[in-house]
């Protein structure tokens, strides 16, 4: 059975938003994030996350990493889109039977870049099965904050891996139960 890894950059005071304005991916963090695709064979997204990357990615040429994710099949979730393209498909109405659908297939683990209002269907169904916080080593100020708008006091995440990246970012890895 599949994951979903969600993998989310955050800035030292808890900002995801806009992280292709403030965070710093050196040589070794760009290494690590293209071998962390070889992980992963489909992208889970929220509307906004779809809508944000595409018009950011899809255009890009001669960028290894997002040539792969331009490549890779995509599911979207969404209740006002009706179509999409970027080699996306929309999950349909019943997304946590969708997300299950797609943890039962065979191939690699799915991924799902940053926190999103998703993620309050996601972490109730218990759909995500483990957290990637990039903690970056900027304070950003102003944006959306991780977990902003989803009722997180339930969740309970157990901390299973931590590395120090020389540029200053940790990668925090978190089991949420």
């Amino acid at each position: 059975m599949r994951k979903l890894i969600e993998s989310t950059l955050v800035s030292l005071d808890g900002v995801i938003e806009s992280p292709d304005r403030w965070a710093p991916f050196d040589q070794e963090a760009g290494q690590l994030a293209m071998r962390e695709l070889d992980n992963y064979d489909a992208f889970v997204m929220g509307r906004e996350g779809y809508e944000r990357l595409q018009a950011l990615w899809a255009p890009v040429t001669g960028n290894p990493y997002i040539e792969k994710i331009n490549a890779m099949p995509k599911y979207v979730a969404s209740q006002s889109l009706t179509e999409v393209t970027w080699n996306a498909t929309l999950l349909g109405p019943d997304v946590i039977g969708a997300i299950e659908q797609l943890k039962a297939q065979p191939g690699k683990d799915l991924i799902k870049y940053g926190t999103s209002r998703l993620d309050a269907t996601l972490l109730g169904a218990h759909l995500i099965d483990e957290l990637r916080l990039w903690i970056m080593p900027v304070v950003v100020g102003t944006g959306q904050r991780l977990f902003e708008g989803i009722d997180a006091s339930s969740l309970d995440l157990e901390l299973t891996d931590a590395r120090k990246l020389d540029g200053g970012s940790v990668i925090l890895n978190y089991l949420p139960s």
